[in-house]
């Protein structure tokens, strides 16, 4: 598209393989999913190394977008930077809407006819998760090839209404078995979790035979989850947050996740305990919280 100002609206993607549409792979879609655009810059790669080495199954092509959304990314501003629209709510899109909804249907008549797709994506509430795949209940999830990626736990979700105009959602509707990748940071670079992602994708890649070769990282025996289990631990004031524990963290009943802190005396007004035994699935990261915000979400079997 043209831009009022700078250069065209752009966005890019890198092929390999040939033949049939195997594997699409998006990254990021909003403008501080820094982590996703990064673990797309190192899938390309190393793919195109091993294209060149002849590991792509013949007859079998690969898509990877590392970024939806280079506007906002320039900015360092999470939705289009123009109306604040997001253009992960706007699937399938359409041509002749919104800036986002054109955005969205471009992209969409791209992806659709991979027979997988893969989304890098990031949370609604700002915080660090345990890298996992997650799936919505359409009635088309495949839990058997959420599987393959050998991340630790594998997660489903009922949707709700908004979320009928998500990518995976529309994805899975048109017949792709489409998985969202959670690579436990947003806005910031994690080597290791990032690590931890690309082997998962092509750990589902050899699996799946779309790659022919390589070793990707010790797999886990999947925990598959519904979020609805979860256990989810608010603050009870607002304040400044200091959290105690790590995502992957075990706790137990009575410890202390977080202290919530009054700004201007120093009293903790909420000392944030775990009632159950469990996992920390996700944690809250930003410095500041308001009342009954989502603190943690603690996988308690």
């Amino acid at each position: 598209m043209t831009s009022p100002c700078r250069d065209n609206f752009r966005i890019k993607g890198f092929r390999f393989g040939e033949g049939e549409k195997t594997l699409a792979i998006v990254g990021a879609m909003r403008g501080d999913e820094v982590q996703q655009q990064y673990i797309c810059s190192q899938l390309v790669s190393r793919l195109t190394t091993m294209e060149q080495r002849g590991g792509i199954v013949k007859g079998r092509s690969i898509l990877v977008i590392p970024s939806c959304n280079p506007f906002s990314m320039n900015v360092s501003h999470r939705f289009w930077s123009m109306d604040n629209t997001d253009v992960n709510r706007m699937f399938p899109g359409y041509d002749k809407g919104e800036t986002t909804q054109r955005i969205a249907a471009a992209i969409f008549s791209t992806l659709n006819g991979f027979e997988y797709g893969i989304q890098l994506a990031s949370y609604y509430v700002p915080g660090d998760f345990v890298p996992h795949v997650r799936m919505l209940k359409t009635g088309y999830e495949d839990v058997e090839t959420a599987r393959l990626f050998g991340m630790r736990y594998v997660t489903t979700y009922q949707p709700r209404p908004f979320d009928t105009t998500l990518l995976n959602y529309n994805w899975q509707l048109w017949n792709t078995k489409a998985f969202s990748l959670y690579a436990g940071k947003t806005n910031q670079i994690d080597v290791n979790t990032c690590g931890e992602t690309i082997d998962a994708i092509f750990r589902m890649m050899k699996r799946t035979g779309i790659i022919s070769f390589g070793t990707h990282g010790a797999a886990y025996e999947s925990i598959v989850i519904d979020e609805a289990s979860l256990q989810h631990i608010k603050a009870r004031h607002a304040g400044i947050y200091c959290r105690l524990v790590e995502t992957g963290s075990r706790v137990t009943p009575g410890e202390s996740l977080a202290h919530v802190i009054d700004p201007y005396n120093g009293q903790i007004l909420n000392d944030v305990k775990a009632t159950a035994e469990g996992t920390v699935f996700f944690a809250h990261h930003r410095p500041v919280v308001f009342q009954n915000a989502l603190l943690f979400k603690i996988h308690t079997q």
